[in-house]
């Protein structure tokens, strides 16, 4: 389960379910909502949508006849349910409302996850769709566990009640060492050998080695096009670069709510001939805009460890990203890339700028991130893993 499956953002998830299919598993996908066609980037994700189960928009029968079932079934579980929807409610008038959504479609969910004969729910996001498994799993009689991502959700543990959703959980999954830490905070003592770090992974094996030959000009970022991944920082350092490479080239994959805003800056800062803003891009078409560049840049504020930086350092591309949560956990400064700190303008001028005149480093950096991520990110060892725990 998760809010919104398959987005073109959330391929980790997507590779996920894939493996654990191709490994003999059983999964069933749910999601709150369905995404829209902008996400259709590539064959994998409509293949997805077509057999994922959407809770929303709800069928007022169904919605009916499933909170009735579960009801009549076990009025002591679905009034438990009532109480635990109460007492996990966010404060305020807004926050009852949203959780009465929640418990809505909770009991959707938890009807077609009996009737499946599922025994267990695994849920992604640990947020909105967190609270709709936690009340699902409460109310059907089955358990469930989830992937503890982070950062967003540290920032609001209290509103999220991440404390009673490990507390309830059967297990956490986490992506580092650092979300691990993070979700300690919050959990009992006797839960924290039950949180496992699971990384997101992905196949080295689909990914070309890019060779290093000659001196750089073709940077590459790909995520979401939000101000939080640090853009407007990324896009000075670019302004800089300019004056001794003006040549230099940024592709930039993805989209977001600030993408006007981020062409507008593009201008300001005379840019438009160095970026290209190329949208949303099949899983395929992104790995063919690795073997066309010389850099990765991650200059982003808030992350978990991006399956992007991964993808990039498979394709031995060296990448610059910012020592934020556990991308250190990845990306080791001077091994396999450099490491610099978040909205440092100067950092990330300075280590693009060793990058770019100096393939050999560039070579290194790469040999040595295809390694790293062959090791410890390979996502064949990691959703084994999962399913050992499962």
């Amino acid at each position: 389960l998760t809010g919104e499956y398959p987005r073109a953002t959330d391929t980790f998830i997507q590779r996920e379910v894939t493996t654990l299919r191709e490994m003999g598993v059983e999964v069933h996908t749910f999601s709150v909502r369905c995404p829209g066609d902008e996400h259709m980037v590539g064959v994998e994700q409509k293949q997805e949508r077509d057999r994922t189960f959407y809770i929303l928009p709800p069928n007022l029968i169904n919605l009916l006849r499933s909170h009735l079932t579960l009801l009549l079934a076990s009025p002591k579980r679905y009034l438990q349910t009532i109480k635990l929807a109460w007492s996990t409610s966010q404060p305020g008038f807004w926050g009852l409302v949203y959780q009465l959504f929640y418990f809505i479609e909770a009991g959707i969910l938890a009807q077609q996850i009996k009737q499946s004969e599922i025994v267990h729910l695994h849920n992604h996001i640990a947020e909105a769709s967190g609270s709709v498994a936690m009340l699902a799993a409460e109310m059907g009689g089955f358990s469930y566990s989830f992937t503890l991502h982070g950062p967003y959700i540290f920032l609001r543990a209290y509103q999220w009640q991440l404390e009673e959703k490990i507390k309830r959980s059967l297990f956490v999954s986490c992506i580092s060492n650092y979300a691990r830490s993070q979700g300690m905070i919050f959990a009992p003592l006797e839960k924290w050998n039950q949180m496992h770090i699971i990384h997101c992974g992905i196949d080295p094996a689909l990914f070309d080695v890019v060779s290093h030959n000659m001196h750089g000009k073709r940077l590459l970022f790909v995520g979401r096009l939000a101000v939080a991944k640090g853009l407007p920082i990324l896009l000075e350092s670019l302004a800089i670069l300019k004056k001794a490479h003006p040549d230099i080239l940024l592709t930039v994959v993805g989209d977001g709510p600030d993408r006007e805003k981020l062409k507008q800056i593009t201008t300001q800062w005379e840019l438009t001939e160095n970026v290209n803003y190329v949208g949303y891009k099949s899983q395929t078409e992104v790995r063919e805009y690795f073997q066309q560049t010389d850099i990765f840049v991650m200059s982003s504020f808030a992350e978990g460890i991006p399956v992007v930086l991964m993808e990039a350092m498979a394709a031995g591309v060296p990448v610059v990203a910012t020592q934020i949560a556990g991308v250190s956990e990845l990306v080791e400064n001077n091994v396999n890339g450099y490491l610099v700190p978040p909205a440092d303008v100067i950092s990330l001028v300075n280590c693009i700028k060793k990058l770019l005149t100096d393939y050999k480093l560039r070579a290194e950096f790469g040999t040595a991130g295809r390694a790293k991520v062959e090791k410890d990110f390979n996502i064949h060892y990691e959703v084994a893993r999962l399913h050992r725990l499962m």
